[in-house]
């Protein structure tokens, strides 16, 4: 499958089963699905790269790994939240400032799974706080592959603030 565009896979239907699929996770009974892992961890400026990476399922069998340069004043304080679904097949990880919007300016985002598939990502400027909304990247600022939600060379505009990864644990053939 090449590269897609933008923050969906598969085209137009992909993209509805992925929203679907977010939804019925949100909405199912609590254990249903594992309690999601949250670490907080500091995003860095400076301009060199940097990463942050955690692990969850039986085993650790999934790993999200954010890496990132950025510009600007001080550290800010981020989360990273990993869950996986009873039968643990979907693992998500979601990257964000509680805050709602950085300050910062970010030169490179890619965030990474390992263990499994993405089969939603999306990114975005500015993350819900109080009453603000999500605000999303614009397709053409990032890409999602099999495995990377990343920022897109010259036209990413530098406003990070959120990342949304659902993906879902390769078939294994008989």
């Amino acid at each position: 499958m090449a590269a897609p565009s933008g923050g969906r896979i598969g085209g137009g239907s992909a993209s509805l089963w992925a929203a679907l699929l977010l939804a019925a996770v949100a909405l199912r009974p609590a254990e249903a699905v594992s309690e999601p892992i949250t670490v907080a961890f500091d995003v860095r400026p400076g301009g060199v790269e940097h990463s942050f990476s955690h692990s969850a399922g039986p085993g650790d069998k999934y790993t999200c790994v954010f890496t990132y340069a950025s510009q600007g004043g001080t550290n800010e304080q981020w989360q990273m939240s990993l869950g996986t679904s009873e039968d643990h097949q979907h693992f998500t990880c979601t990257i964000w400032r509680p805050q709602g919007k950085s300050y910062l300016y970010f030169t490179q985002f890619k965030a990474e799974v390992q263990g499994a598939e993405i089969e939603y990502g999306m990114a975005y400027s500015q993350a819900a706080f109080e009453r603000e909304s999500d605000v999303p990247l614009k397709n053409e600022e990032f890409e999602v592959t099999k495995t990377t939600v990343a920022h897109r060379p010259g036209t990413f505009k530098a406003e990070l603030s959120k990342l949304v990864i659902v993906a879902k644990a390769p078939r294994s053939e008989l």
